[in-house]
């Protein structure tokens, strides 16, 4: 069993490397813009692959993203099949990766309360030179 799961990684790490090169260099659909493929899941009997990205422009684009690299997941599964050489190529199903969007609001939440907490830190130094 160690085995299939470590060649369906190697597989799922080949094939986000194979379809970033494809979406950036072959397709030529305006509503793509920059697109980065932050990981693969594969089936384990090879039937379905979901593929999520996220989009590096405005958070407004992604359902048009969406829809544009649905609308090329067929020509994307006919390129990745002569690239991989795999039996069985799965149906690629294109879905929103949400976590980079999260982070970097975390992150600002986080930096605000730092901010805050140094202004009243800071205030708080004053007030007792002061006293």
């Amino acid at each position: 069993m160690g085995k299939d799961v470590s060649r369906l990684r190697r597989v799922s790490e080949q094939m986000r490397r194979d379809l970033a090169v494809l979406i950036q260099v072959e397709l030529k659909d305006p509503r793509i813009g920059l697109v980065s493929l932050t990981d693969v899941e594969i089936t384990p009997d090879y039937s379905h692959a979901k593929i999520y990205f996220t989009c590096l422009s405005q958070a407004d684009s992604v359902h048009p993203t969406q829809e544009a690299l649905m609308h090329a997941a067929g020509f994307l599964r006919s390129q990745l099949a002569r690239k991989l050489g795999i039996r069985q190529m799965p149906q690629l199903h294109f879905i929103y990766d949400a976590s980079v969007e999260r982070g970097v609001a975390l992150s600002k939440i986080i930096d605000e309360a730092i901010a805050q907490d140094r202004a009243r830190m800071k205030e708080d130094h004053e007030d007792a030179q002061k006293g």
